[in-house]
């Protein structure tokens, strides 16, 4: 899951969906200085990647990539369902897209003394190009694809997974939303867990 998915699947609780946020700028158990439920969103963060990276149907995605792009598919494929999620959002949330991310911006702005340095150096730069909202467009996720293929320099072939979305774009879509039905119930059940018995 990328940015936008993990985002979502706070289910609107505004600390989780920080934690959530900045889970992969940080490292390990260095995050028990944190406010709890902030750690609460990292730690369900953290159970969402493990049940998306197990999952058959996200496997399914990945095999359609993995004779171009190797070991980088499950990132790409982490794009590709954020494409869809923002293609589709008006199927999951009520809030039009473009507010729900502007209102995001404003959070983590909010938060930002709470921010890993990694998290802060790329904020600027997810805003001004509004990476959330233009997920839901192709030539949106062909910007992300190209710049994190730079970031690689050029080793995973990232650019030129446009062509792969753009050739099995049914098939991608298809998978998103029976893989998105299960991860939500996945994750209301973690987190609810975590809001029960979650101990520092």
């Amino acid at each position: 899951m990328n940015f936008l998915a993990h985002i979502y699947l706070s289910f609107d609780y505004e600390q989780i969906r920080i934690g959530n946020f900045i889970a992969d700028g940080v490292r390990g158990n260095k995050y028990k200085h944190l406010p709890e439920n902030i750690q609460k969103g990292i730690v369900l963060h953290r159970a969402i990647d493990s049940y998306t990276d197990t999952h058959p149907i996200v496997k399914q995605s990945i095999l359609k990539l993995r004779p171009h792009h190797g070991l980088y598919s499950g990132v790409i494929v982490d794009i590709f369902y954020d494409h869809f999620l923002a293609k589709n959002w008006k199927d999951y949330h009520e809030q039009p897209l473009w507010e729900y991310v502007s209102d995001f911006y404003e959070l983590v702005a909010a938060y930002d003394p709470y921010l890993p340095p990694k998290v802060k150096h790329m904020m600027p730069y997810m805003t001004s190009g509004n990476w959330l909202l233009n997920y839901a467009k192709i030539d949106g996720i062909a910007r992300v694809l190209k710049g994190m293929d730079g970031r690689t320099k050029g080793k995973s072939k990232m650019a030129l997974a446009i062509v792969d979305l753009e050739t099995h774009y049914s098939e991608f879509e298809n998978e998103f939303t029976l893989f998105f039905e299960e991860v939500q119930v996945f994750a209301r059940q973690r987190l609810d867990s975590l809001m029960d018995s979650y101990k520092i």
